[in-house]
């Protein structure tokens, strides 16, 4: 089950030294809000710090940062050595997944999360922690998540198709299916000869099946624009199981409903 990230937590005031305290690498989460630090800086030096950062045991003289970096930041510029900190305690420490999401929704929830900012933390989290958590953790269903993964959240390198060669749908759908940037590349650059029903297709097919080949992908299209589209009425109790399975794979319910219809028909 997955952790919550408001549990109540025990901490322990220290003062430790600024040079002991890590950032992880990817906490790139830090730059929905750089600015300030001048200002902070000045605000702490003359009314005192009043919430210090949060930190966490890494190791002998190691601590991991779990919420304050321009509050560490400002302390920097003050020129700080040693500075006061909540230590958790290992009763409510949490795992470096867990640090990392909790981090990013203090992050968000102290500041305004505008579009910008709510879609470079969806991004971030899905990254770090996966989809299903990153939804969880900021409190919006996968749909949400996926829409704020969207055209938003695309390499500029693949960017650059859009809208000459791709459409914005196709580009995320491309991405989404392919997100290591230099095949995507590549996969664009195959698709983008093809009349737009067929791209369709195709895009449809990578979505499914991201490891195949082109000329298998090609061929699906293909079969794809022969098939015949078929409406079927479920009741509640079997719509609603659709969309629970639709949102496991991260897919669309009518893709599902076709791969279920497809799997089912091939034992036939």
């Amino acid at each position: 089950m997955a952790r919550k990230y408001n549990p109540p937590i025990s901490y322990r005031l220290r003062e430790i030294p600024v040079k002991h305290i890590t950032v992880w690498r990817d906490a790139q989460a830090r730059k929905l809000d750089r600015e300030g630090i001048a200002e902070l800086a000045k605000s702490i030096k003359n009314e005192g710090l009043q919430n210090p950062p949060m930190v966490q045991s890494n190791g002998k003289n190691s601590y991991l940062l779990m919420s304050g970096q321009r509050r560490m930041a400002a302390l920097k510029r003050l020129g700080a050595k040693k500075i006061p900190v909540l230590l958790l305690t290992n009763s409510t420490k949490y795992d470096l997944d867990d640090a990392k999401a909790a981090s990013v929704v203090e992050n968000l929830h102290r500041n305004k999360m505008n579009t910008k900012d709510m879609t470079a933390a969806c991004v971030f989290l899905s990254e770090s922690v996966g989809k299903s958590k990153a939804a969880k953790s900021l409190g919006i269903s996968s749909q949400t998540l996926r829409k704020y993964l969207g055209f938003a959240a695309v390499p500029d390198k693949l960017k650059q198709f859009v809208p000459k060669e791709l459409s914005r749908d196709d580009c995320v759908k491309l991405y989404r299916a392919v997100p290591n940037v230099t095949k995507a590349i590549k996969v664009a650059e195959k698709a983008i000869p093809l009349d737009q029903k067929l791209r369709k297709e195709y895009l449809k097919a990578l979505t499914r099946s991201p490891k195949s080949s082109h000329l298998k992908l090609f061929k699906k299209a293909k079969a794809g624009l022969l098939q015949q589209r078929v409406t079927i009425l479920l009741n509640k109790g079997n719509a609603r199981k659709l969309h629970r399975l639709a949102m496991k794979k991260d897919m669309e319910s009518a893709e599902m409903a076709d791969v279920i219809l497809a799997n089912y028909l091939k034992k036939r």
